[in-house]
């Protein structure tokens, strides 16, 4: 388990990674904490997906995303890898 997943344990947010659902303890997630949680590359690309429109866009490097707490009531989002 990888550091920042250890501290996430408890979370109540929870982080859909390429369907893999991991727990997160804070309000905002970054897209280097994505990629770290996810164990992806520094440089792979990280899209946002609205799992109620199926809309799709690349999040910038430096963009920070708010989530809502609670599985079922969670933020319908999930992330994927992009395209290099």
């Amino acid at each position: 388990m990888s550091d920042v997943a250890e501290k996430h344990e408890h979370a109540k947010y929870e982080v859909n990674l390429d369907g893999d659902i991991r727990p997160w303890s804070e309000p905002t997630i970054t897209v280097a904490q994505i990629r770290e949680l996810a164990g992806w590359a520094a440089d792979q690309p990280v899209v946002i997906v609205d799992l109620h429109t199926n809309d799709e866009r690349d999040l910038a490097d430096g963009e920070v995303v708010k989530l809502k707490p609670g599985h079922g009531f969670s933020k319908k989002i999930k992330f994927k890898r992009g395209a290099w």
